[in-house]
């Protein structure tokens, strides 16, 4: 073979290399795209003396930020705890309903505290920890025009936000309700008071403190669909600081912690119209 045909064989062996190295990392961008970031160790967040939290900032009272520009509620009190037992600082994210998942497997947080609902498929993209609180839906609406069951609502507009067990259970088992649906619960009651919709569902928990604070609107559904649970999550795998979370919720049980999470956070805003007992949960163990 001459020089000129072993040049052009050599310089197209070398091309389809190229061409091989190209679709390869095009390949590999993709699988990485469908991968998700490493979460940090229970060593490296006690190395860092820093754990990184994501919370709600808008949902009272359970997570939000007062007027000094702190974060407070239920699950920031847990949220401090766990920061106060680890030995290092916390730092609170804010997140919405339907980034909770994302957040953890992006790595942008180590825990989510955002009253988050333990579902089977949340838990098919995320390791929950032992709950400590119950919950079931609730519907909140115009005592004028009071919603005492969810079948009121057919032809009618529901407010939910997305990537909740509102927005997940109305569109399953009552799809000639309109949903109207929103990124942040501000954004939500907002539209309720507006009268963009005729009422507004998620946790029970969270309709009836906020009926509690804004005159002419009561909780006509106190509990519809099953009762659920809410409890902290890690990303999938992480199962370090998993079964630290689960042998820390099983020590603060011992001291009644929740109990006393209750009569600090929610009590106030609840009075006498709830229970603890019908709400809290200690040591991971669900009485019902």
């Amino acid at each position: 073979m001459s020089r000129i045909g072993k040049r052009k064989i050599t310089a197209l062996l070398t091309i389809v290399a190229l061409v091989g190295m190209v679709f390869a990392g095009c390949a590999k961008k993709e699988d990485n795209g469908n991968q998700q970031a490493k979460s940090r160790t229970l060593q490296e967040i006690k190395d860092s003396k820093k754990v990184v939290i994501g919370v709600f900032s808008d949902k009272k009272p359970f997570g939000y930020v007062d007027e000094n520009g702190t974060y407070q509620g239920y699950d920031v009190y847990y949220g401090n705890r766990i920061a106060h037992d680890l030995g290092v600082e916390v730092e609170y994210v804010p997140v919405e309903a339907a980034s909770r998942v994302e957040y953890l497997r992006s790595a942008k947080v180590d825990i989510i505290l955002a009253n988050f609902t333990v579902t089977e498929e949340r838990a098919k993209q995320v390791d929950f920890a032992l709950p400590y609180m119950k919950v079931s839906l609730g519907i909140v609406s115009p005592e004028e025009n009071l919603i005492t069951d969810a079948a009121q609502l057919n032809g009618k507009t529901l407010i939910v936000s997305k990537g909740t067990t509102a927005e997940t259970y109305f569109s399953e088992n009552y799809p000639d309700i309109k949903l109207l649906k929103f990124d942040q619960y501000s954004d939500a009651y907002n539209a309720l008071l507006d009268g963009r919709g005729d009422a507004m569902s998620t946790d029970n928990t969270e309709v009836l403190a906020w009926a509690l604070e804004n005159e002419g609107y009561s909780v006509g559904v106190d509990a519809l669909g099953n009762q659920d649970t809410i409890a902290a999550a890690v990303q999938k795998g992480n199962t370090e600081l998993l079964n630290w979370l689960n042998e820390e919720i099983k020590t603060l049980g011992e001291e009644q912690f929740f109990h006393k999470n209750y009569e600090e956070t929610l009590k106030p805003v609840y009075g006498d119209a709830a229970n603890a007992d019908n709400l809290v949960v200690e040591s991971g163990e669900v009485n019902e």
